[in-house]
């Protein structure tokens, strides 16, 4: 039987480790990764090869912030955080991504029968 775990779409994941930080605060990369599994109820598949360039890639953007600390596990991790620029880009993209989902639905609800009444 074929996994059931999904594959993030192309250009969610920066939305998706945003809204994870602004919801349960600094974290660690394995921690974000953990709870966006958590919260799909593991129906995403998330490794560190997806999770840590985005995460570099949001903190080069200025979106989030990076300071060493240590873990749950008492071993040093480097632990992310949003910014205000980040809170603002977050928003930005919460708002397309309802655009998009507003779009996708109309396009799969059925149409009216012409000439029905």
């Amino acid at each position: 039987m074929k996994d059931a775990r999904t594959d993030i779409l192309r250009g969610t994941l920066d939305l998706l480790i945003m809204r994870t930080l602004k919801t349960i605060g600094p974290s660690h990369g394995w921690g974000i990764a953990r709870r966006l599994e958590q919260v799909a109820e593991d129906a995403l598949r998330l490794n560190q090869g997806t999770v840590y360039p985005a995460l570099v890639r949001l903190e080069q953007r200025g979106w989030i912030k990076s300071s060493w600390g240590i873990s749950e596990n008492n071993r040093r991790a480097r632990f992310y955080a949003l910014t205000p620029r980040g809170e603002k880009q977050l928003a930005v993209e919460e708002a397309g991504w309802d655009r998009i989902a507003a779009i996708i639905a109309r396009i799969r609800s059925p149409f009216p029968e012409e000439g029905a009444s």
